[in-house]
Formats: structure tokens, C-alpha cells, sequence
């Protein structure tokens, strides 16, 4: 992994984001809110998850470690949430735009939520991020279709194609 590879993943990653959040944009409280005995009960508890788990990342590459993700029930409607998202996207690509081929390199020591000390490399933990949304994502992706919502493809290779297609 090389920085402009880092760099296009958490392009990517924003990209896929928003497309689920519009498609979850489209949800009635009730179904933004509904048990669907998944992973994180609901669409909202899972796009939290998400969240908290890239602002907890973010906050550890900046040395500070947590002991927990943000709470889904900070976030009673939609727009709170994809607000409080918004804020962490741009935390993020901030601190993306910023980065060294060194920061790749780098051993990042922090402690887990569980409270044990751990260290990783800069590369692991920025694609594991990535990789991270992408599983919940997929997850999302079921729960809109049990709650009959079309969910948008966020296929890292439909990124490819729509990006080269936008620079054409």
C-alpha cells in the first residue's frame, strides 16, 4: 500500500457511505428504528456502528483511545445522525489529507475498547477501517431490501467505473 492507494480507499469508503446514506435517507422513522434482529438491531444502530467505528479509529491515529463506540441512541432521527457523520467524514479526509508515506509505516500504539494496549501499523488500520464498513455496509444493504428500499451498489469496482466515467 502506497499513500495514493490509502488515499483512493477512503475516497472510496466517503463515496460508498454517502450512496447508503441516501438510501437510508428514504427510511420512516419507524423503519430507520425497526428490529431487524441483524447484527445492530436496526438500520440506525448500524450506520452508528459504522460511525463510531471510523470516529474511534480516527481518534486513536490521533493518539487518543476510547473505551467505546458512540451511542446509537444520541441519534434519534436521520438527520442527527448523517449530521454527526458528516462531521466524522470530514475529521477523516482531513486527517487523510494530511498523512506521510511514513504515517504508513508508522506503529500507532492505543488501547483497545476493551481497554487493552495494542499497537498496529498506519496501513493495517487504515484498510482495516475500510474493510470494516464495507461488511457493515453489505449488512445495510440486506436490511433496506427487508424493508423493501432499494439499496445502491457500493461495489468498490462501480466506484472504479464511476469515477473514470466522471473523468471522461
Amino acid at each position: 500500500m502506497n499513500l495514493a492507494d490509502i488515499r483512493t480507499l477512503y475516497e472510496y469508503n466517503s463515496w460508498a457511505n454517502h450512496r447508503t446514506l441516501d438510501a437510508c435517507g428514504t427510511l420512516n422513522q419507524e423503519q430507520f428504528t425497526r428490529d431487524l434482529q441483524s447484527s445492530f438491531k436496526s438500520v440506525r444502530d448500524t450506520l452508528a456502528h459504522i460511525m463510531g467505528a471510523e470516529w474511534v479509529w480516527l481518534e486513536r491515529w490521533h493518539g487518543r483511545s476510547h473505551s467505546g463506540l458512540l451511542n446509537a441512541a444520541d441519534y434519534p432521527n436521520f438527520e442527527a445522525l448523517k449530521t454527526a457523520w458528516l462531521r466524522v467524514e470530514h475529521d477523516q479526509l482531513d486527517f487523510f489529507a494530511g498523512i506521510t508515506e511514513g504515517d504508513l509505516t508508522r506503529n500507532y500504539e492505543y488501547k483497545t475498547t476493551q481497554g487493552v494496549a495494542s499497537t498496529s501499523q498506519g496501513w493495517q488500520m487504515f484498510q482495516h477501517v475500510v474493510n470494516h464498513g464495507s461488511y457493515h455496509r453489505g449488512q445495510i444493504a440486506t436490511m433496506l431490501r427487508q424493508l423493501g428500499v432499494k439499496a445502491e451498489s457500493t461495489d468498490l469496482i462501480h466506484f472504479y467505473r464511476t469515477r473514470a466515467a466522471a473523468q471522461k
